[in-house]
């Protein structure tokens, strides 16, 4: 076995620590494939080309499903009530995207086991255990918004809500069930395409570009008369549409799944930039064309569904302008439904030991796809039961998925900084500053969220509060750390040395059972623990108000 400079030893070749053996093998993408012993220099052009071409899929995947129904109704409603002001939301989001997937694609294609695993393994069962059952939850109520969303659209075309939905859920199932891992790559693909159909009503409705452009890189809270704490909570849900938890379990599966190896990560990165401007791009594009159509309007300030601005750019642009809006929609919502669907199933499987793999037939892996097909079903029975509360399933998806993300942004950083999961490809300082500014942030937003949830009509100053306190708290313990850092050099993990570096195209993880138990410094141990009472009494108190609100309902 291989030795880093550190001790830790990895995989030999051809012995990663995948947990199914269909994950091993040939890179069969949509559009090529790369030979398991192929392991020529690919130095020149055409060859690089290629083997970007045949691993383009986990990244655009990943990003454009990010662009679903929640995220269709998140961005206009920006755009339809405050205009083009929070489109610097959208730039700000960008490293924080890049980072947390960046991450996850390390994890992925270095150790070949999924992310909920990973957790239950170098954390415990109570984690292991609470990443598994908050995603399934989580995922569950995120997919009913797909189906809200196919719903939306069909009832904007005219066609038959409970076939059209039935039948969307059944096109999802047969994409992902046929056995091929490269047919349902190449389905995805032509959906993330179809995503495009926004770009032509940006050019229909001619938003003001110098507007759009300044709006893009200077931030600013909208005025005229705007509630402080109705824009930061929209704020709060640009960002928990954009950020979700499914991603990172999602991205780390399909990359194993694609079987993906450490010497191909500098093509996923490629891959994820390019769903990255993509997922951008169609978001700036919903607040732009929102902006214009509802401009000078009477459904200005109003909105109400992904249906309404539908029938707004319909009205107010040009009936194209609404065709192509919920063909859209619809598009987004099934390629959101397929990646969250799957996000659950691989990592139910990776958990209990099931085959987990889209290179399996139904046959071969009845649980995976049972849980796969059982959650899309029960998701499209409730969004055609008459009589659903659908708005406050959708109210529930964000609040759940702002309170989550910190805890999930959590473990992905301390799996990163993990040499006996990552070996030479353990975080860098920088990176491990910036990823915990974010959780920081993240942490501030969540505390908001939960707070306008359990007290309805929080004011603007008690938000500032939260976010002012929380900023010098994190201050106060980015300036002990550094301390202790320089009192206590030899307790801190640094990041990866150059000749770890050297070894990093062919290192793995050893499988699970082979790993050291992981040895957590006494403020690690009581960050947990923190952690813990955070998420027990955050959760249950949302949980508490929404039953409540559904009583009411």
């Amino acid at each position: 076995m291989a030795t880093n400079a550190k001790g830790t030893t990895g995989a030999p070749p051809g012995r990663p620590a995948v947990l199914d053996q269909a994950h091993v093998g040939d890179i069969r993408g949509a559009l090529g494939t790369i030979r398991q012993g192929d392991v020529g220099a690919r130095r020149g052009l055409s060859a690089k080309v290629k083997t970007l071409v045949a691993i383009v899929g986990p990244g655009l995947i990943v990003m454009v499903g990010d662009n679903d129904a929640g995220a269709f109704g998140t961005y206009t409603q920006a755009g339809q009530n405050y205009g083009t002001a929070l489109l610097w939301t959208l730039l700000v989001l960008v490293p924080v995207l890049y980072v947390n997937q960046e991450m996850v694609v390390r994890l992925g294609a270095v150790t070949g086991v999924g992310h909920a695993r990973l957790i239950l393994e170098r954390f415990g069962r109570f984690w292991g255990a609470f990443s598994v059952i908050d995603l399934f939850l989580l995922n569950a109520l995120t997919i009913i918004t797909e189906f809200i969303g196919i719903s939306l659209g069909l009832s904007f075309l005219g066609l038959p809500k409970a076939p059209g939905v039935l039948l969307s859920a059944a096109v999802v199932i047969l994409a992902a069930s046929t056995g091929s891992f490269r047919r349902f790559e190449q389905v995805c693909l032509v959906l993330v395409a179809g995503s495009l159909l926004l770009v032509p009503i940006v050019v229909m409705a001619h938003p003001p570009l110098g507007q759009i452009g300044r709006d893009f890189v200077i931030p600013g809270i909208p005025g005229g008369g705007a509630e402080l704490s109705t824009v930061m909570l929209l704020i709060i849900a640009i960002v928990g549409t954009t950020v979700a938890p499914w991603q990172l379990f999602f991205q780390q599966s399909y990359i194993i799944d694609k079987r993906i190896t450490p010497r191909f990560i500098r093509y996923e990165k490629v891959d994820l930039w390019i769903g990255i401007v993509i997922v951008i791009i169609g978001a700036a594009a919903m607040m732009a064309f929102s902006t214009a159509a509802f401009a000078g309007q009477p459904g200005f300030g109003h909105f109400t569904d992904a249906g309404g601005v539908a029938a707004g750019l319909s009205s107010y642009v040009n009936k194209a302008a609404g065709v192509l809006f919920a063909l859209a929609l619809i598009d987004a919502s099934i390629i959101g439904a397929s990646a969250v669907g799957l996000s659950t199933a691989y990592a139910i499987g990776d958990v209990l030991g099931l085959r987990h793999s889209l290179h399996r037939s139904p046959r071969q892996a009845i649980g995976f796809y049972a849980i796969f097909t059982g959650l899309l079903l029960v998701a499209a029975v409730i969004v055609i039961i008459p009589g659903s509360p659908l708005g406050l399933l959708t109210e529930g998806v964000q609040t759940l998925a702002g309170v989550l993300l910190p805890s999930a942004t959590v473990f992905l950083l301390l799996l990163c900084n993990d040499r006996e999961v990552l070996g030479p490809w353990v975080n860098g300082r920088k990176l491990n500053i910036f990823t915990a500014a974010v959780i920081a942030l993240l942490v501030m937003l969540s505390l908001v969220l939960t707070a306008s949830v359990v007290f309805p009509g929080l004011p603007g100053d008690a938000i500032l509060g939260i976010l002012g306190g929380g900023t010098v708290l994190a201050i106060l313990a980015g300036v002990f750390l550094a301390l202790y850092r320089r009192l206590h050099p030899a307790a801190v993990t640094t990041g990866a040395t150059p000749h770890d570096r050297e070894q990093r195209a062919t290192w793995r993880m050893r499988p699970l059972t082979l790993l050291a138990r992981p040895k957590l410094s006494a403020g690690r141990r009581v960050g947990l623990m923190v952690l813990r009472a955070y998420l027990v009494l955050a959760v249950g108190m949302v949980v508490v108000r929404v039953v409540q609100l559904a009583v009411a309902h």
